[in-house]
C-alpha cells in the first residue's frame, strides 16, 4: 500500500472512526468464529505441508522477516513442525496483481491459501465488482488445486462515499458464504490506527502489530492445518 501516498497521508483517526461507525450495524452480524473446511477441500490438503500468503505491503510490514506471516512461521514451528509459510506480499499490490501472480505463487506442495488484498483497491476507488470478481477468480483457481483458502477481510475508509465503504466491507462475507471458505472477518482487528502497533502512517504495522495480526489469524490459520492433518491421517478405506 505504501506507493498510494497522496490517499494515504488522509487516513487519519478521523476517517476509520467514521469508518466503524458506519459499519457498526453491518459488522455485528458477522460471523467470528473460524469456518470449518468442507470434506471435499480438507481431503486435496493430503501430503501438502506449504501455507502461501498472497497479499500486499500488509505482508511485508514492517520488514518480511517480522511481518505477520513470519509470526505465524514461528507458530506453525512450535505446534505443527514440517509445514512452511511462504509470503508473498508485495507492496502496494491489488486484486488485480493477485490475480496475476496466484497461479506462480501455488507450488505443487501448496495446501492452504492466505488470500490478503483488497485494501489498496479499497484505496484506489476500484469498481467493487472488479475486486469481487478478481477475488473470486483467485478463490476458483485455488480450489482447483485443492488448496484450502482463508480469506482475510478488509475495510476501506470513506474517501469514495459511504456507499462504497459499506459495500466493499460486504464483499468478503459474502464470497465467504459463496465459496464456503474460512473468513477472518477484519485483517487489522485491534491493530488499525492504534500507535503503539504501528508506523508513522499509522496504516502499516510495526513488529508488535505484525505479532497482533498473528493472533486474529492463527486460530482461522490452525485450524484449517489441523483439519488438512486429521485428514492425512485417516487411512483408505
Amino acid at each position: 500500500m505504501r506507493p498510494l501516498r497522496r490517499n494515504v497521508t488522509h487516513l487519519n483517526a478521523f476517517s476509520y472512526g467514521f469508518l466503524a461507525a458506519a459499519l457498526t450495524a453491518v459488522a455485528c452480524g458477522s460471523a467470528t468464529t473460524p469456518v470449518a473446511p468442507s470434506a471435499s477441500a480438507s481431503a486435496a490438503a493430503l501430503s501438502k505441508r506449504r501455507i502461501v500468503v498472497l497479499g500486499d505491503s500488509l505482508a511485508v510490514s514492517p520488514a518480511k522477516a517480522s511481518a505477520f506471516p513470519a509470526r505465524l512461521q514461528e507458530r506453525l514451528d512450535a505446534a505443527y513442525p514440517g509445514w512452511v509459510v511462504s509470503n508473498e506480499g508485495v507492496n502496494g499490490d491489488t486484486t488485480t496483481g493477485g490475480l496475476q501472480r496466484v497461479e506462480r505463487a501455488l507450488t505443487a506442495d501448496s495446501a492452504i491459501l492466505i488470500l490478503e488484498l483488497g485494501a489498496n483497491d479499497g484505496l484506489h476507488g476500484t469498481a467493487i465488482e472488479t475486486i469481487e470478481r478478481n477475488l473470486s477468480t483467485i478463490i476458483e483457481r485455488a480450489r482447483a488445486r485443492g488448496v484450502l483458502l482463508l480469506l482475510c477481510g478488509m475495510e476501506t475508509p470513506p474517501f469514495n462515499g459511504l456507499n462504497y465503504t459499506l459495500d466493499f466491507h460486504r464483499v468478503f462475507p459474502r464470497l465467504a458464504a459463496r465459496y464456503e471458505i474460512a473468513l477472518v472477518p477484519f485483517l487489522l482487528e485491534g491493530v488499525a490506527l492504534n500507535p503503539d502497533l504501528n508506523g508513522e502512517d499509522l496504516i502499516h504495522p510495526n513488529a508488535a502489530g505484525a505479532r497482533r495480526i498473528a493472533d486474529t489469524l492463527w486460530p482461522h490459520l490452525e485450524r484449517l492445518v489441523a483439519s488438512s492433518m486429521v485428514t492425512t491421517s485417516v487411512p483408505a478405506s
